[in-house]
């Protein structure tokens, strides 16, 4: 067989994007299947994504993910989108497929099979959801589509929130938005969920949101995954709550867009095992 000198290439494209994990599962799953592909850690600003696509293309990249705050604006620059990425409004993987750049979105698969891995089980509950980007976008559906009977969508921009409820309310499953004005309140629910960039490192905050307001016997997520006990986690614990954090998340979304860029199935274990040795040495 000829020897090949050239790496395969992907990566992520966002701002902030320095403290983003994604690269030690990526490159641990490649290592694990044997594979000479390379994960790219890029900080694109939002006025230069135009140009982030062009060079991705002109360098022959097999794929990026999008994180925050590319999710909604990156649709407009692959030539293909997802039916299910098209739903959700919003993408954060793509994958070359000969000269055509594909966009889709695991973020919310990814969010689903990583409660069900904690043990939660969608079917039947009732879900808030704090924020209306595109992770919110994507968790709402896909929550919607795995069984939920209700999704309460908290939103700055009450525009956004409302466009998220009215998606998910043609996706059998009731669903409404909520007013975020000064320090939301948060309505009974089985399941909360932090789908806001306020938390993810180095930002030390929390979503402004009436803390009194959780009770034991909630389960409460945050989609954040560096730091791994984010502070709106510890705040829930304090409740009463059980948590849950954005690294089982991460991680099984990264499997989904593993398989999508390689074709080959995910050594999950190997993205775990990354991934928890990583945030045992912080």
């Amino acid at each position: 067989m000829k020897s090949s000198y050239r790496s395969r290439l992907v990566g992520v494209f966002g701002s902030p994007v320095d403290e983003n994990p994604s690269v030690v599962m990526n490159e641990a799953a490649f290592a694990a299947a044997g594979l000479d592909w390379r994960y790219i850690t890029m900080l694109v600003e939002p006025q230069d994504l135009a140009a982030a696509f062009a060079g991705l293309r002109a360098m022959n990249f097999e794929g990026v993910n999008l994180t925050i705050p590319h999710k909604v604006e990156g649709m407009k620059y692959v030539d293909e989108i997802s039916p299910g990425a098209k739903l959700i409004g919003a993408i954060n993987h793509v994958v070359r497929k000969g000269d055509r750049l594909v966009g889709d979105n695991t973020d919310g698969k990814g969010f689903v099979e990583g409660l069900r891995h904690a043990g939660m089980e969608l079917t039947g509950k009732s879900i808030v959801v704090l924020g209306a980007g595109g992770a919110s976008r994507a968790i709402c559906v896909e929550c919607a589509l795995a069984g939920c009977t209700e999704i309460q969508i908290l939103g700055r921009t009450a525009s956004k929130a409302g466009e998220i409820a009215d998606i998910v309310n043609n996706n059998a499953c009731i669903a409404r938005a909520l007013p975020w004005e000064g320090t939301a309140r948060i309505p009974a629910c089985d399941i909360l969920i932090n789908a806001t960039s306020v938390g993810l490192a180095p930002d030390p905050n929390c979503p402004d949101i009436r803390y009194e307001d959780i009770v034991p016997g909630m389960f409460v997520q945050d989609v954040i995954p560096n730091p791994l006990d984010t502070l709106f986690l510890q705040k829930a614990r304090q409740r009463g709550a059980k948590t849950g954090s954005g690294l089982s998340m991460l991680v099984q979304q990264g499997a989904i867009g593993f398989t999508l860029w390689t074709g080959q199935k995910a050594p999950l274990e190997a993205m775990q095992r990354a991934m928890e040795q990583e945030n045992a040495s912080q």
